[in-house]
């Protein structure tokens, strides 16, 4: 069945050719893809085999050194993708996550790439915690010797856009490092500026580095375990919608939908703890409401990597509209001269703010102008899909996935709006229907190898998804380590979702301990930091045990106010100081115990 719809889609490959490429793909890992993805680049970049091409009698002048800081895989893919294209012109590199990185190394480097994520509100990710300690403390010495570059990953909807990437910056050049080029900032639409940047470095790198290139058996960090697949982010499978059922009470404030997927025949495979990337088609009404706003006809022939088709299915399917955005602010407030636009420009805080509550077409209906299609084109950035964390165990479900869907609605000016994949899964796509998804594996995000070791889950809302995965996992592998999981939502009798199957888990054994805070049951809210502190004491006897801790769930303030309430149980019970606590906090992130997955 694969190879058919291989064969059939629009390629200029024969079904022989489509059959040779789809077996050797099968016995690669993600890493040896990778490495393929390069070579073939190389390849069409330079016409003829990398394999043909005469080696270097000289040494390079030095060695190119890539890490990542990475928190759900894009920053490890993209370095990755580096070290391919790198290694297919002919310069050698060897890629690491910081995580396993001796900050003293840096000072035996001549030339470091870095690709580093921004976690939450400007922190670094789980695994860079300590190397970005140690490089703003100085402990990597002085650096005079060494060239670097860095690709910063974030979302300019958040203050603090690329932040790790601006402190490695910063830090590096403090100890006296050059930098190779001007640091890249991208926002969630990276994989164009990103490989523009990438081939300026590579470019500048050539004459110092380009030597022998490095073996085909690709060193370094260990792929997620899994049978390799064809499918990825730029090439998604296309999958079927099973099953999509409200899980939310009738008079909930919320509407949140158990969705189950097929992924029969695509290779696919997932971890608990890993998320599903879904691509999407906008709302037609919402693009007719743009077009008519702008003075466009949607028949206007436009260019979407080089192909030609018409504006409106290319704002269909192309361009992010259910999001408001600052580029997009900037861009719209030069086009129509709106002064309440620039005046926002000048307020980061309420720039955010306002992009919170207004889609594209709600920014330009406050002061609507006529505009050409290629001025529309530049103001918009392109769709990206949307991640869910996954919400089972493939020991469990097989060849599906289930998700757990916010469906994101709200009030604009007494007009209904609704989000982008949230509203296309729940509301325009019906069952049977398609869908183009593909697995971001999460290595940051994973239960205990050892499955006596007890774990505490943290998920309120739709931040549960993941723990239906790991217990899921657990009973399958019939894991004895103690479960414990803190759950919260408005109200009990609408909001406790999947409450059937908790309470199957508690009555088996496999859940342990359940901890409840439904925070409009009572006059006074309770949250699930309420209930931490609550049972801190126990907390505190969980983790000296070895426990590891998860979080899931809202980033803005559920997260950060977990993570106060984690620092003052070991405070308390502990018998530390602040100090001493936030060290021990640090110390399970560290040793990969205290583990989040927060958006």
């Amino acid at each position: 069945m694969l190879l058919k719809e291989l064969a059939a889609a629009a390629s200029p490959l024969n079904e022989q050719q489509v059959h040779k490429l789809t077996q050797v793909a099968a016995e690669l890992n993600a890493t040896q893809l990778a490495w393929v993805s390069g070579y073939f680049y190389g390849i069409s970049q330079h016409g003829q085999s990398i394999a043909a091409a005469p080696v270097a009698a000289a040494q390079p002048a030095g060695k190119l050194t890539i890490l990542y800081a990475s928190q759900t895989g894009n920053a490890k893919g993209l370095a990755g993708a580096l070290k391919a294209q790198a290694e297919a012109t002919g310069v050698a590199a060897e890629l690491f996550n910081v995580a396993d990185y001796k900050i003293k190394q840096l000072k035996k480097e001549t030339h470091v790439l870095i690709v580093a994520s921004t976690n939450g509100e400007g922190e670094a990710p789980d695994d860079a915690i300590e190397f970005h300690k140690q490089l703003k403390a100085g402990k990597a010495g002085k650096l005079d010797g060494l060239s670097y570059g860095i690709i910063g990953l974030g979302d300019s909807s958040y203050e603090f856009f690329c932040q790790t990437g601006k402190d490695f910056d910063e830090y590096l050049s403090k100890a006296g490092a050059k930098p190779l080029l001007a640091r890249l900032d991208c926002d969630v639409d990276y994989e164009g500026p990103a490989t523009e940047w990438s081939n300026s470095a590579l470019e500048l790198l050539k004459d110092a580095l380009q030597g022998e290139a490095a073996n085909q058996a690709v060193p370094g960090v260990p792929a997620t375990q899994g049978v390799a697949s064809l499918y990825s982010k730029k090439n998604p499978f296309v999958a079927e919608l099973s099953t999509k059922q409200k899980v939310t009470g009738r008079d909930s404030g919320k509407d949140i939908r158990h969705v189950e997927i097929s992924l029969e025949e695509s290779g696919l495979t997932y971890q608990p703890g890993d998320a599903l990337g879904v691509w999407f088609s906008n709302d037609e009404a919402l693009v007719d409401a743009l077009l008519q706003l702008v003075e466009l006809s949607g028949d206007t022939e436009v260019k979407i990597d080089d192909k030609a088709l018409p504006l409106r299915e290319a704002l269909i399917n192309h361009y992010e509209l259910t999001q408001g955005y600052a580029s997009f602010v900037q861009a719209y407030a030069e086009l129509s001269g709106s002064d309440a636009l620039k005046a926002l420009l000048d307020d980061k805080a309420a720039l955010r703010e306002y992009c919170a509550g207004h889609q594209i077409r709600d920014i330009v209906s406050e002061q609507p102008v006529a505009l050409t299609a290629e001025q529309l084109q530049g103001a918009l950035r392109r769709l990206t899909p949307r991640l869910y964390s996954i919400a089972s165990s493939q020991a469990e479900v097989d060849e599906e996935v289930h998700l757990t869907v916010g469906v994101v609605r709200f009030d604009h000016d007494g007009e209904d709006r609704a989000g982008g994949a949230s509203s296309f899964l729940a509301d325009r796509l019906e069952e049977g229907g398609k869908v183009r998804v593909f697995v971001e594996h999460n290595d940051n995000f994973r239960l205990p190898a050892d499955d006596n070791t007890p774990v505490i889950m943290v998920g309120p809302g739709t931040g549960i998804a993941p723990f239906r995965a790991f217990m899921q996992e657990r009973d399958a592998r019939d894991a004895e380590g103690q479960n414990w999981l803190f759950f919260g939502n408005p109200y009990f009798t609408q909001d406790f979702l999947y409450q059937l199957e908790w309470q199957r888990y508690v009555k088996s054994g496999l859940l342990n301990k359940i901890s409840l805070a439904f925070s409009r049951d009572q006059a006074e809210k309770v949250y699930v930091q309420h209930k931490l502190q609550e049972e801190g004491a126990e907390v505190y006897r969980w983790l000296e045990q070895g426990a590891h801790f998860y979080v899931c769930g809202d980033a803005n303030k559920m997260a950060k106010d977990v993570h106060e309430a984690l620092i003052g149980l070991v405070a308390e019970h502990g018998g530390k100081s602040r100090e001493q606590a936030e060290e021990y906090v640090d110390a399970l992130r560290s040793a990969k115990r205290y583990q989040r997955d927060v958006y």
